[in-house]
């Protein structure tokens, strides 16, 4: 047996009409290396190229190239090298076959010097889908852009031990998941949904977030949970997490949930970590105002819960550093919707009361004329 690779395995391109011209061109880039005449290879990957960079170094001979809808290749040549450079949208691959190691380090990075482009700014924005059951389609799923400050510009919104744990919370990953229910509860006016806002866009890049607006339902129709949790929708990319928000919902986890809610507890439960959820990577916020002591125990027991966080106010110093005055400010300090009401100059009270009057009249309304009524509060 010959003692070089190249003499012991013929190397033969066969292409048919399923190759492209850019297949050919990586097939050739191959063959220098392949026979030993240029046996030491660098490579190097740039998830964003600057517009213009060419990605080749000075003095390059251009041997081949190749245009596809997505893609381009390159092969290019100097003395002692060849270059392959592949293209895709803003990204690029580029490798060098060299005579020695030191020339192909030198080839790649003059090839690449100046060319990576800055990331692009992360928006302010995230994109949430807002499910809800039409009279005309049955279950339907619409998306809307939400406005979602970042967790540093929204974290002294929070009380301290609440900040800590939503700082946990924001950088998990798939990989940390253990529990698939994200429980927040505590009083109203505290930040909830402002947290789910934030959280939405920290985990944009793994997992999409759907708001159940009407989760009562969901419950308690079995062919709409199913198209939710089980069914995939042009949403949700494959392989991608799902959050599955429900809103205020007291009446489906408090204590005596079995007598008043029937099988929706169950079903909530199931979808978390019985047989429904089993090979969906689907995860569900609850929010709810009860207190942790009014909960139902299968809901909050241990193993159960990826998150479960009390959401309360401010602390009387807290809340004056976060407003920058003590006018307004309760002995016991003060919730978020509060301080945002004394920072408008408006009474809380008479925040509260507007808020209560005013959310009834949009749903009625938009029950009548066969629209959907996203809350308010995850709008703002």
């Amino acid at each position: 047996m010959s003692a070089n690779p190249h003499e012991a395995l013929p190397i033969r391109l066969t292409v048919d009409d399923s190759d492209s011209p850019a297949d050919v061109v990586d097939a050739l880039f191959l063959g220098r290396f392949a026979t030993g005449e240029q046996p030491h290879a660098h490579s190097s990957t740039l998830d964003r190229v600057k517009p213009g960079a060419t990605l080749l170094p000075p003095g390059a001979a251009v041997l081949r190239s190749a245009r596809d809808d997505d893609r381009s290749a390159t092969l290019a040549e100097g003395d002692g090298w060849t270059l392959l450079v592949s293209r895709w949208n803003r990204g690029a691959d580029v490798t060098v076959t060299a005579v020695d190691p030191e020339l192909a380090r030198t080839v790649l990075a003059r090839a690449t010097d100046g060319a990576k482009d800055d990331p692009e700014p992360q928006p302010d924005n995230v994109t949430m889908g807002f499910w809800y059951v039409s009279p005309r389609r049955g279950p339907h799923r619409t998306t809307r852009r939400i406005a979602a400050g970042s967790w540093e510009e929204i974290r002294p919104n929070y009380t301290a031990p609440v900040a800590d744990a939503m700082d946990r919370l924001m950088k998990l990953t798939p990989d940390d998941i253990a529990g698939r229910l994200l429980l927040l509860h505590g009083p109203p006016g505290t930040g909830k949904t402002s947290a789910l806002r934030t959280l939405a866009r920290s985990w944009r890049d793994w997992c999409q977030v759907d708001c159940v607006l009407d989760p009562e339902r969901l419950f308690s129709d079995v062919g709409y949970l199913m198209d939710i949790a089980i069914g995939e929708d042009e949403g949700t990319a494959k392989g991608r997490w799902r959050l599955l928000l429900l809103e205020d919902c007291d009446e489906l986890i408090r204590g005596e949930a079995k007598h008043t809610a029937g099988q929706a507890l169950s079903r909530l439960l199931n979808l978390t970590d019985g047989l429904l959820g089993q090979g969906r990577n689907v995860l569900v916020g609850v929010t709810t105002n009860e207190d942790l002591e009014r909960l139902h125990p299968a809901v909050v027991r241990p193993g159960r819960c990826l998150a479960r966080i009390e959401v309360g106010p401010l602390t009387r110093p807290e809340a004056v550093s976060w407003l920058g005055t003590e006018e307004g400010v309760g002995r016991d300090g003060a919730t978020l919707a509060e301080l945002f009401a004394l920072r408008r100059g408006t009474s809380p009270a008479a925040a509260a009361a507007a808020q209560a009057v005013c959310a009834p009249v949009v749903a009625v309304f938009a029950a009548r004329v066969g629209l959907v009524a996203i809350p308010c509060n995850l709008l703002a």
